[in-house]
């Protein structure tokens, strides 16, 4: 299994994959994969971490009901504690909701776990009818202090 962290360069989160590369056979996993660390569009009330007015997103999501991506981008500048752990699988949750939608999954549950002081652990647990497979992230919050 591959760990994902985050590298800050000028204030801008980098996904980096050691150990592995997104598997190009097991399309469950690229969907998670995509699901979780592509930036969805910001809701109107969100903050917007860097102050801009920026609500990234994928442009082929305007006028769309089903958003690509996960709003985990908008904690990028949060100091890691148990809310931004909570949000953080809430933000992953909503983000595999279409799994549910779309009968690709009968249920997606997700955790996120704070190990030590800087680093979170989330973990995505997806339920077929052909079985279960659960994938794990964890990535350095080293930005935040």
């Amino acid at each position: 299994m591959s760990d994902i962290k985050t590298v800050w360069v000028n204030g801008y989160g980098e996904w980096v994959i050691e150990d592995g590369a997104l598997a190009s056979a097991d399309d469950l996993e690229t969907a998670v994969f995509i699901s979780v660390f592509s930036d969805r569009q910001a809701d109107a009330a969100d903050a917007i971490p860097d102050g801009t007015t920026n609500r990234r997103g994928w442009w082929g999501d305007v006028d769309q009901d089903v958003k690509l991506g996960s709003r985990l981008w908008l904690l990028s500048r949060s100091i890691l504690d148990d809310e931004v752990a909570k949000e953080a699988a809430l933000y992953i949750k909503e983000g595999l909701q279409w799994m549910i939608d779309d009968e690709v999954a009968q249920s997606v549950a997700v955790t996120s776990t704070i190990v030590g002081t800087r680093q979170l652990s989330l973990g995505v647990t997806v339920t077929r009818t052909s079985g279960t497979r659960q994938f794990q992230y964890a990535w350095a919050w080293d930005q935040l202090t």
